[in-house]
C-alpha cells in the first residue's frame, strides 16, 4: 500500500506536468504584464527569482516557499559571514556561536544540516563526506543575492530534501569607467575584515574582482579566526547571441574552536576552497535559449583534536584524532528554455563525478581503545540527471508542474516530482500552494567511509519526503506587507545512528534507514511602509517534530524584531533582536532561552560624483544575551566594531 501510495502521488504530479506542456494557451491567457505596484514596493530588485525553476520568473508565479536576500540588505547588516545573512531568514535555525568567522550547522524547517544545498554560481558547495555545508568560506562581499527555498526543491536540484540556498555572485562591468569599493572594519580582539573589490569593461571584457582578508584573536578566551579569499568573473559577448562567462574563486579560513573542557580537547581546523564555472548562454531564436556550463570544484578540510589533559590519561597538547576530507567535484549541465507567451519551460541535464580521500589519524589515547593510528579511504560517486518543468499563465492562476529523474553510483535512482500553484488574488495579494516529492542522498561518510567507531553501510537508501505547504502574502493592509506560510514534510527512510549496530568483532555503531518522521509548522513575515522615515519588520516561525530529530528537537520555534530609521540622504539606522529556542536536553549546558540585540549606524560623511565615504558603527548582542547550544562554546557577549566604506 506505501509504494502504491507513492506511484499515485507521483503520478497525479506527472500527469500535471503533461497537461500544461500539451496546454494551448488563447490570447485571454497571455502572461499577465500589470505589475503588482504595492508588493513592488516592497520586492524592487527581488522580483524576479531563479532557483525555482532555473529560470528567472516573477515572483508573482513562484510557488514555493522562498525569501531573498540583496547585497544591500547584507550591506545594511555589515555582515561577516553567510551564516549571520541566514540567520535572519524566518525558518532556518542556524547553530553556531556568533564569533567572528564561525563555522555554523543550518536547520531548515529543523531538517538535518545535511538536507540543505548550497548553491554558488550553481557549484553545489556541501561536502561529499557528511553532506553539510560550510559557508565561512563563502565571501559576502561577492553576492548580488541570496535565494533561500525552503522545503525540498528536488525537482530542480536534485538531492535538497531540506532546501535551497543558491548564492548569485555579483556581474561583470559594463561600463569602461571602473566602479568597486573599499572596506575595512576594526573592532574588538583585533577583529578585522577588509575588503576591495572593482568592476568595469575592457574593450569587449566585462570583469569583476574581489579580495578580502578576515583576522580575529577570538571575541571569546582561546578562539581565533583568519581566512583569505580572492573571487573573479569574466564575461566576454562571443556574438550578438552568446556570451560566455568565467568565474573562479579561492579561500582559506583557519579556526580555532577552542577549549571544550567537556570532552578534554580542544580543537582547531582549516579549510582550503578553490572553484572555477564556465558557462556559455545562447539565445537560438527569440523564444528558445541554450545554456552550457563548466565547473570543478576542490575543498579540504583538516580538523586536528589535542587534549587538555584534565582527566583523559593524556599529556595537554597530546594528538587525540586527526581528521583530513579532501574533495573533488567535477560536472557540467546543459538547460533549454523556451519562452513562449504564457508558457516558460524549461529541460535540463546534470552531471557530477566527485570523490572523497579521508584520512583518520588517531592518537596513543584512542589506538589503546582499539583505533587503527591511522585509516584511509578513497570512496567517489557518479551522478546524473535529467529535468523538466513549465510556468504557465491562465488569467490570475500560474501552475508549474516539475519532474526530474536522478541516478548514482550510491543508491540508484530516484524519482522527484512536484506541482506548484499561485493565484493573484489582487493586484497586491497572492495565494500559494505546492505538493512535491524530495530525496537527499547518504554523505561518503556514512555509506563508504565510516568514521571513528562508525562502521559504514553500503545499503542505504535515499532519505525522502513528500512536502505539502501552502501560503499567502498581502500587501492590502495599509502601509503593511504580510506573508505567511504553512508547511507538512513526511519523511522516510530517515538516517539513524544506531548503538552497536555494526556487529562483531568490535560492534561499532552504524547507520540505518529507520522509521519516518513528520515535520510541521507555519511562518510569518510583516513588514511596514516607511513611516516618517521609520520601518517596523518582525518574523516568526514554529516547527514540531514527531518523533525528535537525531539531534533532539521537538519544538523549535524562533521571532526576530526590527526597527529601521532611514532618512534617504544621509542617515541610517537599525535595531534588530533575534530569539531562539532548540528545545535542547539539560545535558548540553545551552542557554537560548534570550534575544540577541544588534543596534548599526551609517553615516555618509562625503557624496560627491568620483566617490562616497560612509563611516558606520555595531554594537553586537547589546545587552549580552545568550545563544549557544553548548556549554564548552558560548557566544561572544557585546562587543562592538567600527568601519569605514568607499564607493567609487
Amino acid at each position: 500500500m506505501k509504494m502504491n501510495g507513492r506511484l499515485i502521488k507521483s503520478g497525479i504530479c506527472f500527469c500535471c506536468f503533461l497537461i500544461s506542456c500539451l496546454s494551448i494557451c488563447p490570447e485571454s491567457a497571455a502572461q499577465a504584464t500589470e505589475e503588482m505596484e504595492i508588493l513592488q514596493m516592497f520586492y524592487q530588485e527581488k522580483d524576479l527569482v531563479i532557483s525555482a525553476t532555473r529560470y528567472p520568473k516573477s515572483i508573482s508565479q513562484v510557488a514555493e516557499n522562498i525569501t531573498v536576500i540583496t547585497a544591500k540588505d547584507i550591506e545594511r547588516m555589515n555582515a561577516h559571514t553567510v551564516a549571520e545573512v541566514l540567520n535572519r531568514v524566518p525558518g532556518l535555525f542556524i547553530n553556531f556561536t556568533q564569533d567572528f568567522g564561525a563555522a555554523s550547522l543550518i536547520f531548515t524547517q529543523s531538517s538535518e544540516p545535511r538536507h540543505l544545498l548550497v548553491l554558488l554560481d550553481g557549484v553545489q558547495w556541501n561536502f561529499l563526506s557528511d553532506g553539510h555545508a560550510e559557508t565561512n568560506t563563502i565571501p559576502v562581499g561577492i553576492i548580488e543575492r541570496i535565494e533561500v527555498i525552503k522545503g525540498p526543491a528536488s525537482s530542480a536540484w536534485g538531492s535538497s530534501l531540506g532546501g535551497v540556498v543558491n548564492i548569485i555572485t555579483r556581474k561583470a562591468g559594463i561600463t569602461e569607467k571602473p566602479s568597486g569599493s573599499l572596506q575595512a572594519s576594526w573592532g574588538e580582539r583585533n577583529t578585522q575584515d577588509h575588503r576591495a573589490q572593482v568592476s568595469g569593461k575592457v574593450g569587449k571584457l566585462g570583469y569583476y574582482l574581489y579580495a578580502s582578508r578576515q583576522d580575529s584573536d577570538g571575541l571569546r578566551d582561546s578562539r581565533d579566526f583568519d581566512s583569505h579569499s580572492f573571487y573573479s568573473k569574466f564575461n566576454i559577448p562571443v556574438s550578438k547571441k552568446a556570451d560566455f562567462t568565467l568565474s573562479l574563486g579561492y579561500s582559506d579560513p583557519e579556526i580555532d574552536f577552542g577549549d571544550f573542557p567537556s570532552g578534554d580537547i580542544s580543537q582547531r581546523g582549516l579549510s582550503r576552497t578553490f572553484f572555477t564555472n564556465a558557462s556559455l548562454a545562447v539565445s537560438l531564436t527569440e523564444e528558445l535559449s541554450l545554456d552550457l556550463s563548466l565547473h570543478h570544484f576542490q575543498q579540504k578540510s583538516v580538523q586536528k583534536s589535542a587534549a587538555l589533559g584534565l582527566w583523559f590519561p593524556m599529556l595537554p597538547g597530546e594528538r587525540y584524532l586527526d581528521t583530513v576530507y579532501d574533495e573533488n567535484t567535477t560536472g557540467g549541465n546543459a538547460k533549454l528554455v523556451w519562452d513562449h507567451k504564457c508558457h516558460t519551460a524549461v529541460l535540463g541535464f546534470d552531471l557530477d563525478y566527485g570523490k572523497l580521500h579521508q584520512t583518520l589519524t588517531a592518537g596513543q589515547f584512542l589506538q589503546w581503545w582499539g583505533v587503527p593510528a591511522q585509516a584511509s579511504t578513497r570512496p567517489d560517486i557518479d551522478k546524473w540527471a535529467i529535468y523538466a518543468n513549465d510556468t504557465f499563465v491562465m488569467g490570475k492562476w500560474s501552475i508549474t508542474p516539475g519532474i526530474r529523474y536522478d541516478h548514482n553510483s550510491v543508491t540508484g535512482s530516484f524519482t522527484s516530482p512536484s506541482i506548484g500553484v499561485t493565484y493573484q488574488l489582487r493586484p497586491d495579494s497572492i495565494l500559494r500552494a505546492s505538493v512535491a516529492r524530495g530525496f537527499t542522498t547518504p554523505p561518503l561518510s556514512i555509506t563508504s567511509g565510516g568514521g571513528l567507531f562508525l562502521d559504514p553501510n553500503s545499503s542505504l537508501d535515499e532519505e525522502e519526503v513528500w512536502s505539502y505547504q501552502a501560503g499567502f502574502e498581502t500587501a492590502c493592509l495599509k502601509y503593511l506587507w504580510v506573508k505567511a506560510n504553512f508547511f507538512r514534510h513526511e519523511l522516510d527512510d530517515v538516517l539513524v545512528q544506531e548503538f552497536g549496530a555494526g556487529g562483531p568483532p568490535t560492534y561499532n555503531d552504524m547507520v540505518l534507514n529507520r522509521g519516518e518522521s513528520r515535520r510541521q509548522g507555519c511562518e510569518l513575515e510583516i513588514e511596514t511602509v516607511p513611516i516618517h522615515n521609520f520601518t517596523f519588520l518582525a518574523g516568526g516561525s514554529y516547527v514540531h517534530l514527531t518523533p525528535s530529530s537525531d539531534s533532539g528537537f521537538t519544538d523549535m520555534y524562533e521571532y526576530t524584531v526590527g526597527l529601521r530609521y532611514d532618512d534617504q540622504k544621509s542617515f541610517s539606522a537599525e535595531i534588530f533582536g533575534h530569539y531562539l529556542w532548540w528545545d535542547l536536553d539539560s545535558v548540553m549546558n545551552a542557554s537560548y532561552d534570550d534575544f540577541i540585540w544588534d543596534i548599526n549606524l551609517h553615516k555618509t560623511v562625503y557624496d560627491q560624483e568620483i566617490f562616497t565615504t560612509k563611516l558606520f558603527l555595531f554594537v553586537h548582542n547589546l545587552f549580552n544575551g545568550s545563544q549557544y547550544t553548548l556549554g564548552d562554546s558560548k557566544n561572544p557577549r557585546r562587543w562592538i566594531e567600527t568601519g569605514v566604506r568607499i564607493n567609487f
